[in-house]
Parts: structure tokens; C-alpha cells; sequence
């Protein structure tokens, strides 16, 4: 796959987990990781296609199914030890990146067995999340959980570029489409999975919504439905590992979906006082809901990131 052409996301056709090559320029050949050094390969602005693990970073941590895996930057090239802090851009970007476009990363490990070193594919991870955190040479550093995938059938998806070429300039159907028949039309291809995912206290989400009368607790929009009322309960220190927050009333907040999800990808924060960090105004307040200032602290040292010009947001 030349260098020049598109990213693609996905399986590369041919290439399934388990497949070996005997160094980095036959992955490059392949078209599974297309750098012949860097450990990320992305494009700016469209999210990261492939990782290499090669045991370069002190703090990664390769469970199998779970990665958490360490970006870019920071580590001295005579040493490869870490000796400053990273920062979320370029490829580290790209690589939260695909967590808003919802794709999925190559995966490919460095292996050493029987006195030979290879390379062996691994599939499709799906990055899950992303924080910063201090590593352990004493610097700031950006971690992503990866999740295996449970399928990777070929025709996941090729890449974003030709997805974006394939939609028509029309809004609306013409006379001759409208007249297809139906039976034309086949149920969209379903697939059993499996997922494993934290309970939640139902209590304490019911709690919090109740208390704040369904409000965003940052813009104070109440959505309302033919059903009901409707909330989110973020948690404001994240539930499960790595980070191990409690489900507890004053480590959750009632907002609105989209400034849940701005909140879980760190793009505004609370300072102690309740100010708001990266958006204007001022955190609302109940008081019979005592957020704790840890977890803010937890929040803001982990996951909240300045942005460029904090009013885009």
C-alpha cells in the first residue's frame, strides 16, 4: 500500500490475527503499519490506522484483550527512558480521535521467541478511552485503553475517505428510486457479541436526575420526551479500572448527552469553586448534591485538556 494513498481503516484484506512478518518494512509492505519506525501510524485530522507494540514505553501494560497503551513523545532516544511530559497532539490526537469517530485501530505486537524477533498481527482494538496520568519516571503521559474486537470480518469498513466519496449529492430520493420496491431492500447484517460493561447503581443516576429536576447540571436543558424527562449521570471519576472511582451521589453529575460526552473526552472541567473550565459559566449547584473536590481534581488532572481557543467549544 503506497504511503501517499488514503488512510484505511479496518482490516487489511488477506491479513488476518495470528499473521507473521519478519520486520517492520514487510508490515509496511502489507499495509497493516504504515511507518517503518514510529509506533502510531495516523493522518492529521482523521485518526490513527495502526500501533506497534514494541516494548518501547516503561508504562505500557499489554493484557491480551486490554491494552493501555502509552503515546507519543517525551522519551530520550539515546536512553529510550521517559524524560519529559507528553501532550495530546499529533499522533497522540489522532489516536483520541478515533474514539470520537467511533474507529477501530490495528494492533501488532513485537515478538521474540526462539532467539528471532517478528512481528505478528494481532486485529482490531477499539480504543475505549483516554486520560493522563504521571508514569513512572516521574512524567506526565498520555494513556489509551484498547479493547479487542470480538469479530473482524473483512468488509468492516475500508477507509474514511472512500466512505465520504461514496455519498450522493442528493438530499432526496428521485421518482425512479421512490418506485424500487421494497423487497429490495434486506434487513441490515446483524452479529451476536458479547459485552462486558460495569453495573451501575441505579440509585444514585435516579438520584441525581431527581435532584436536579432532570437539568444539565452546565447548560441547565431539560430534555423532554413523549416518555419522560432525560438525563445523563456522568461519573466524574470513572467507574472500573484503571482509575476506580465510586458510584457514589457526590461523584456524579446530571447533564445533558452532549456535555456528558464532552466531559468524558476532557474537553471542559470544574475548578474547586464550581467555575468552569473551558466553557464559560458557572457548575449548577444543589444542596442536597456536595460534589467532592477530589474527584473534580481527579477529573481535571486526568482528563481535562485546555483547547486552543476554549470558546469553539
Amino acid at each position: 500500500m503506497a504511503k501517499s494513498s488514503p488512510p484505511h481503516f479496518g482490516p487489511v484484506p488477506g491479513i488476518a490475527p495470528g499473521h507473521e512478518f519478519g520486520n517492520r518494512l514487510e508490515l509496511w509492505g502489507a499495509g497493516v503499519h504504515r511507518q517503518t519506525q514510529a509506533g502510531i501510524s495516523a493522518r492529521q485530522g482523521e485518526g490513527a490506522e495502526s500501533i506497534v507494540l514494541s516494548g518501547g514505553y516503561e508504562d505500557d501494560e499489554d493484557l491480551g484483550a486490554v491494552i493501555i497503551y502509552t503515546g507519543r513523545g517525551g522519551r530520550s532516544a539515546e536512553t529510550t527512558q521517559q524524560v519529559a511530559d507528553q501532550t495530546l497532539t499529533g499522533a497522540n490526537r489522532e489516536l483520541a480521535r478515533n474514539i470520537v469517530l467511533g474507529l477501530p485501530v490495528r494492533v501488532t505486537r513485537k515478538v521474540t521467541e526462539a532467539g528471532r524477533t517478528f512481528y505478528r498481527y494481532a486485529g482490531l482494538y477499539r480504543i475505549a478511552s483516554h486520560w493522563a496520568e504521571t508514569g513512572k519516571s516521574g512524567h506526565r503521559v498520555w494513556r489509551f485503553r484498547l479493547e479487542a474486537l470480538p469479530e473482524q470480518p473483512e468488509t468492516l469498513e475500508t477507509s474514511a475517505t472512500t466512505a465520504a466519496a461514496d455519498i450522493q449529492p442528493m438530499l432526496f430520493s428521485t421518482d425512479s428510486e421512490a418506485q424500487e420496491p421494497a423487497a429490495a431492500y434486506g434487513p441490515a447484517p446483524r452479529r451476536e457479541t458479547t459485552t462486558l460493561r460495569l453495573v451501575r447503581d441505579t440509585a444514585v443516576t435516579r438520584q441525581v436526575k431527581a435532584l436536579h429536576g432532570y437539568q444539565c447540571q452546565v447548560c441547565g436543558i431539560r430534555l423532554n420526551s413523549a416518555a419522560g424527562p432525560y438525563a445523563e449521570a456522568a461519573h466524574i471519576r470513572p467507574l472500573g479500572a484503571p482509575h476506580h472511582g465510586p458510584d457514589v451521589l457526590n461523584n456524579v453529575l446530571c447533564l445533558c448527552p452532549n456535555h456528558h460526552v464532552l466531559f468524558d473526552l476532557g474537553s471542559f472541567g470544574v475548578a474547586e469553586g464550581g467555575a468552569l473550565l473551558g466553557l464559560p459559566g458557572q457548575l449548577r449547584l444543589h444542596k442536597k448534591h456536595l460534589v467532592r473536590t477530589e474527584f473534580l481534581a481527579y477529573h481535571r488532572a486526568h482528563f481535562y485538556e485546555p483547547q486552543a481557543d476554549e470558546n469553539a467549544l
